[in-house]
């Protein structure tokens, strides 16, 4: 019984902390927005790269 709460909770722990992750990166990907569609474009850009980092992290660290 302890084995499946342990992993329960584990399982319920990771999706919070994936959510908190995405969450500070989309707040801090949008805090840098300015008037030039320049920088929208980097910003975009680099946003969407550390979302595809932190994607291929969690796949890689399920196993």
């Amino acid at each position: 019984m302890d084995r499946i709460l342990n992993m329960i909770i584990r399982r319920v722990i990771g999706r919070v902390v994936n959510r908190g992750v995405d969450a500070g990166i989309n707040a801090v990907t949008r805090a840098g927005n300015s008037d030039a569609p320049e920088d929208r474009a980097r910003s975009n850009a680099a946003a969407s790269n550390t979302k595809g980092a932190l994607r291929m992290a969690r796949r890689i660290g399920r196993f």
